[in-house]
């Protein structure tokens, strides 16, 4: 059984050698639409799921410095309902993560999507996503971050959610930071992380990446990722296969990766060219069974 000092042990791993700085929010509130860095959207593909029969929209979380925007769904009536953690791309909170978060709740989960930028800007607003990522996601520590979610988890349990039921998935960005919250909280039961960065140079703000944490999952991780990814070399999705199959850690032992050989980065990102309809289905099959079989 972890005790306290091992769970502030385990939180500090992940913090940098200096506090994050508390600061103001600069978004206290979600925006409609698409972010504008990923205009023209490929509405021809974009998946549109109704909110019917779904409590859906916009929440405040209290952290501790400040309240922070997020996106609920889940379904209007019964519960408590298994809590699943969506974690953003670097675009933010825009519409594609809400009806993400609508399709889950109508799977039955709780679903919550933090804006977790929300005190370093709004990523939604910027045209270049190499602006969005020198301006914004350069600034935010994984520490803050892992804090933001513990801080959602909190409020699921008080809102109809059943914490003891908790599961992260994310994309992109938010495809490490699942690998990240998997290896921080003892709480999670399962994580399914999509093509999310596995290393990298570490710094103040990201002291460790998923490849640095294999072998401490506090839960099972099923990565997906694409074999024609640019941005993620084959090498090293390879290098944390036999990572995680060498760890003595039976979390990060029982963690699996599948990699589609011809799909690029963000395949499952439908309002996008990147879109891959073949293996974003049977991505989003393959995340329903992992969590139904680590009882999320």
């Amino acid at each position: 059984m972890n005790t306290p000092a091992d769970l502030a042990s385990q939180f500090h791993s992940l913090q940098p050698q200096t506090s994050y700085d508390r600061r103001g929010f600069l978004v206290t509130a979600l925006g409609a639409g698409f972010a504008l860095a990923v205009q023209p959207v490929a509405a021809q593909t974009a998946i549109s799921t109704p909110a019917d029969g779904l409590l859906a929209g916009e929440i405040s979380v209290p952290t501790q410095d400040g309240a922070m925007p997020a996106y609920r769904a889940q379904p209007a009536t019964g519960g408590p309902f298994p809590v699943l953690l969506v974690v953003q791309e670097i675009f933010g909170v825009h519409e594609h993560i809400k009806d993400i978060c609508r399709r889950l709740a109508r799977l039955g989960y709780q679903a919550i999507a933090p804006e977790l930028y929300a005190r370093q800007g709004d990523p939604r607003q910027y045209t270049a996503i190499p602006d969005i990522l020198a301006k914004i996601v350069a600034k935010v520590p994984d520490a803050q971050v892992m804090a933001d979610l513990d801080a959602c988890t909190a409020w699921a349990k008080g809102h109809g959610g059943d914490a003891a039921r908790l599961g992260v998935t994310g994309f992109c960005w938010g495809g490490r930071i699942t690998w990240l919250y998997a290896a921080h909280n003892p709480g999670v039961k399962a994580g399914v992380a999509w093509y999310g960065r596995l290393l990298g140079q570490t710094g103040e703000m990201t002291p460790r990446h998923p490849l640095d944490l294999a072998g401490e999952l506090k839960a099972p991780v099923l990565g997906l990722y694409g074999g024609l990814d640019q941005g993620i070399p084959l090498a090293g999705v390879e290098q944390m296969q036999e990572t995680l199959a060498r760890s003595a850690n039976p979390p990060s032992r029982s963690s699996s990766i599948h990699v589609y050989d011809q799909a690029p980065h963000a395949f499952h990102a439908d309002y996008r060219p990147s879109y891959r309809k073949d293996e974003a289905e049977d991505g989003w099959k393959r995340m329903q069974a992992w969590f139904k079989q680590h009882g999320v």
